[in-house]
């Protein structure tokens, strides 16, 4: 089954560099841009499948794809709750004096919200067990980065710091094979 992942473009910049999680939030002007180009690429793929989150930033990324009908909205690929921290960014929640960095798991689990071992259980579950479970060949997805990088980890056996270490841009397309 080949998977295309992408991330949502540009949010407002507001909240850029931000644990946005759950927030509801709308794409940028520059998002906005981003996600016409980034519909006009996929409009010319064909995929069984297309699912995307139910968060508006991903809603917002594929209005402009041509089949609209075949979307598949879910929570199941939104991004972690961060419950009261979302909105904010690394030095903020640092400045709150709550919670000190020693590494990036610690600082994960440290964080509120959803749970994380079971955000992650719940990444494994839609991709690979529900997805599989379609008998489609070529899936598109529209998520958040965070899901990426959990299934890329998952994927790729590679740790959680070594997956979100890597750059990732708004509107990214990235192609997976499970």
């Amino acid at each position: 089954m080949k998977l295309t992942l992408v991330r949502h473009a540009e949010v407002e910049k507001k909240y850029l560099n931000k644990y946005n999680g759950h927030n509801d939030i709308s794409l940028s002007q520059d998002g906005e841009k981003q996600a016409k180009e980034l519909c006009q690429k996929l409009n010319k793929l064909e995929f069984d499948a297309v699912y995307c989150s139910d968060l508006r930033r991903t809603r917002e990324t594929i209005k402009y794809y041509k089949n609209k009908n075949k979307i598949i909205y879910t929570d199941k690929l939104r991004e972690k709750s961060w419950g009261k921290h979302e909105g904010l960014s690394f030095e903020e929640i640092i400045n709150q004096k709550e919670i000190k960095y020693k590494d990036f798991l610690q600082w994960i689990e440290a964080l509120d919200g959803e749970d994380y071992t079971l955000y992650i259980q719940r990444i494994e579950r839609f991709f690979l067990e529900y997805l599989p479970s379609l008998n489609k060949e070529n899936i598109l997805i529209i998520t958040h980065a965070g899901v990426i990088r959990v299934l890329q980890s998952i994927l790729h056996q590679k740790t959680l710091s070594e997956v979100f270490s890597k750059k990732m841009n708004y509107g990214d397309l990235i192609i997976e094979n499970i």
